[in-house]
Parts: C-alpha cells; sequence; structure tokens
C-alpha cells in the first residue's frame, strides 16, 4: 500500500513521517502531578505496544512533574498544552520529546515564537492540532454561513498555524485536524495531504465510548490509512487507554501495515455450534494481547464453530469439543474448556522455535 509522502521529524528515537513505520499514540488519564501514576500508566501503555504517550499539563505544577516522569520514561513523552505559553516552556526545559500545541490559543505573536524557537533550539517536533470544536470565530462564522465546510475549515486552519510557526523558525511540525463526524474529518486530512508535505497524525476526536467509539475510528482511520495518509494515530476512547493501543494497533494490522501478534479470526456462529465459540475467541484475543512474546508474532490463528469453513489453522469445535489444526492438518483433539490455554501452548511452541505449532 503507498503512502503519501510527508518529511521526517524526530521525536525522541523515533521518526514520524518519511515513510517511517506508523506509530500508535494515546494519553494518559491519571493526574500529572501524581508522579507515581502517571509513570505506571505510562509503563503500562508502553507494555501494550504504545509508541508515544501523551500528558495533559494544564499548569505549574504538573510540568513541575515531569522532569521526573521524562527521566524514566519507556517511551518519548508529548505535553499537551494550552493557553499558557511558559508551560510549553518549562516542558521543554524538563526533557519532553515533543508539545501538542494550538498557536492559535497559546497567546501573542512573541508568545508564539518564543515557544517555536526554544523546541526549535533543543529539536523538539510541534504538533499543530485543529478540532472542530475550537476553531476560529472567523472560520467558524464561513462555515456556519456555507463559504466552507467543517473539513476544509480544519485543513485551513492547521496550515495557517503551522505558518505562524515556520515564520517563528521552527521547521519540525505535525498536523492534525480532527472532528467527532467522521466525514469531515476524512476530508480536512485529505485536503492537508493533497497541500503539504508535514507529517499527519490521524484519529477521529471525541470518538465516544468503546462501543461506539471503535466504529467511527475504525471507519475513519482505516479510510485515511488505506489512502495512504497519516504518518501516526490516536483512537480516542471513553474508556481505558491501553484499549486505545490495542484497537489502533489491530486498525493497522487489519490493513497489513504493522504487526500485531496473531490475527485471530472467528466465525459468526450459527445453528450447527456445539461450543461457545464466542467465549473462546475472546479470551483468546485477551490472552494474547496480554502477552508481550506472543504479540511479536505473525500468524493466523482461526477459531471456528465447525469444520465447514476450515481451519487451515486453529480450533474446529464439535460436540463440547474440537480439533486443532495447523496447516490444514489435524494435530489433536481437544476440550473445548481447554481449546485456549491448548492454542496458547501451541503459540509459544511456534514462538520458540518447534515447527509442529499453529502456524
Amino acid at each position: 500500500m503507498s503512502r503519501h509522502g510527508t518529511q521526517a521529524v524526530r521525536v525522541g528515537a523515533q521518526l514520524i513521517g518519511g515513510g517511517a513505520q506508523i506509530s500508535v499514540q494515546s494519553m494518559t488519564t491519571t493526574d500529572t502531578c501524581d508522579v507515581r501514576a502517571t509513570v505506571a500508566q505510562i509503563a503500562a501503555l508502553a507494555d501494550a505496544g504504545c509508541d508515544l504517550v501523551r500528558l495533559a499539563v494544564p499548569d505549574a505544577q504538573a510540568a513541575a512533574a515531569l522532569p521526573e516522569i521524562v527521566r524514566v520514561a519507556p517511551v518519548p513523552l508529548v505535553a499537551d498544552i494550552h493557553f499558557d505559553y511558559r508551560l510549553a516552556l518549562a516542558a521543554l526545559d524538563a526533557g519532553i520529546a515533543k508539545l501538542r500545541i494550538n498557536p492559535g490559543n497559546i497567546g501573542a505573536a512573541d508568545r508564539v515564537r518564543a515557544v517555536a524557537q526554544a523546541a526549535q533550539a533543543r529539536g523538539v517536533p510541534i504538533r499543530v492540532g485543529v478540532n472542530a470544536g475550537s476553531l476560529q470565530r472567523e472560520l467558524l462564522a464561513r462555515v456556519e454561513a456555507g463559504e466552507l465546510s467543517m473539513g476544509a475549515a480544519m485543513a485551513e486552519s492547521a496550515l495557517a498555524q503551522a505558518r505562524l510557526l515556520e515564520d517563528a523558525g521552527c521547521t519540525a511540525i505535525v498536523l492534525s485536524v480532527k472532528a467527532a463526524h467522521v466525514p469531515a474529518t476524512i476530508e480536512a486530512y485529505t485536503l492537508l495531504a493533497e497541500r503539504c508535505a508535514y507529517p499527519l497524525h490521524i484519529g477521529v476526536t471525541e470518538a465516544g465510548t468503546r462501543q461506539g467509539g471503535v466504529i467511527k475510528s475504525a471507519i475513519g482511520i482505516g479510510a485515511l490509512l488505506a489512502r495512504g495518509i497519516g504518518d501516526t494515530l490516536r483512537v480516542s476512547l471513553t474508556a481505558d487507554p491501553l484499549e486505545e493501543v490495542r484497537v489502533g494497533r489491530r486498525i493497522l494490522q487489519a490493513l497489513e501495515l504493522r504487526p500485531y501478534g496473531p490475527d485471530i479470526i472467528s466465525c459468526p456462529t450459527c445453528g450447527r455450534a456445539q461450543v461457545d465459540v464466542i467465549a473462546i475467541a475472546e479470551e483468546l484475543e485477551r490472552r494474547v494481547a496480554e502477552d508481550p512474546a506472543l504479540r511479536q508474532m505473525v500468524c493466523t490463528v482461526a477459531v471456528m464453530g465447525c469444520v465447514v469453513n476450515g481451519p487451515g489453522e486453529g480450533f474446529a469445535g464439535g460436540a463440547d469439543a474440537g480439533m486443532l489444526f495447523c496447516k490444514g492438518e489435524p494435530i489433536g483433539n481437544v476440550a473445548a474448556g481447554d481449546a485456549v490455554a491448548r492454542l496458547l501452548d501451541e503459540l509459544r511452541r511456534m514462538h520458540d522455535g518447534h515447527v509442529t505449532a499453529v502456524s
């Protein structure tokens, strides 16, 4: 799948854009002033496969906590700053790897220039984050008058604010243009891809709870990635941020852009099934997601309620039991209650290099 060409920016030891691997981001939900809780959540996110973690920095107390958090964090950190340019400068002094700001709400031109120059001097990129809910009044008025679509207005806002940073001497810029409305989000990013070479941080903002938010995010992010648009992403969910990481990685996996452990496929079940396919598939998915070693594997595991559609590898159910298959060949019977454990055993055998494992 070809990707839209963008310039590369460095975030700590990682690259965003320039053809680099698409990275997955999330954001802590802890009070940043609570260093112990924040560090623990960052570590959990990193263990789940998160590449960059963003933290809210709403006040001086949160900024003061950053040096200790940065010192022990296993992944690069992004400081989320609004309204007070001094917090951005403090975050840079703390060693933050990236800033997320909106130049339109950070203050007067001299304050934008101070942040941009300080970031450039430290080699720290700035993400311009434009959300539909925070558009400048003049652009919002044009949208309401029918002169601009919401997507076009967001793209125009992002490009104008990027120019402010460039005029201040900052060249390492990432853009995002998010809305809760999926079509507007897709339009905005498509316009940016046509008009600039900045790396693009993609996502659907305020997507909602786990069920609704996953659907919106999969459609919006997936549509953009399928067009080759996007260098880094966040799935925004009203849920545990670990779920954001898992969903983001699975979106990339579904488009074969990045592996995230075994691809677990399963049938929708029907009247032929005599085992609890839903329970087996969900437990297997959960157990694999919790195992860092298994998440490094690239293979397919099927969980089927009967033998009608296979599988070539995995489990096919019968009367409260089933058969394990590897490369289309049966390798043993297993009780339904033991299916997950046996599948995990076979995956671990494969991981350790034994050729008889599920593949």
